[in-house]
């Protein structure tokens, strides 16, 4: 299930967010803030790039009562499904008590009748009424399901390294 991924809350951060706010340095707060911004930008690229090209596969159009498979008719909405989802994908730095970065799922971005698709999609199985009509209900697959969790795992070793560069980088200024 999708949450937000954070790099947050060690001590190393804590200690010189302390040591920044004693410094008096804000131009040097906005520079960690902005550096660590960066370092989770591409996770949230990647997390983008994977909602976009996630595959929802159907079983197909099943045949009507007279054994004839029915013509398809027009969208219902006019939305683009897997960009309004990657709309989503927010990031944010804070630099108080818990200082880090988190890229997260903004569901107020996403209309309200797809609040919960990411989680959905993330499951891997989507069922749906078919035109909106509820007693038809279809089943799609999001093969391979976790479109979130994986390129999480895959993503999150790369922005910690890049977090403690910058935090070397920081705590030399700071000496």
């Amino acid at each position: 299930m999708p949450s937000s991924v954070q790099i947050l809350g060690t001590g190393q951060l804590i200690t010189l967010s302390r040591r920044l706010r004693a410094a008096g340095g804000p131009r040097l707060r906005q520079n960690m803030a902005r550096r660590i911004r960066r370092a989770a930008e591409p996770l949230k690229g990647d997390l983008q790039r994977a909602i976009r090209t996630q595959p929802l596969v159907s079983e197909g159009r099943k045949r009507n009562r007279r054994g004839v498979i029915p013509r398809g008719g027009p969208s219902p909405t006019r939305r683009p499904l897997r960009a309004t989802l990657a709309g989503g994908v927010r990031i944010s730095v804070r630099q108080g008590a818990s200082p880090g970065a988190r890229v997260w799922m903004d569901r107020a971005a996403l209309p309200p009748d797809i609040r919960n698709m990411p989680w959905v999609i993330n499951t891997g199985r989507v069922r749906h009424p078919v035109f909106g009509n509820r007693s038809r209900w279809a089943t799609q697959w999001a093969r391979p399901a976790g479109w979130w969790t994986r390129t999480v795992q895959a993503g999150t070793p790369r922005m910690q390294a890049e977090v403690e560069r910058i935090l070397a980088d920081v705590r030399r200024d700071l000496e």
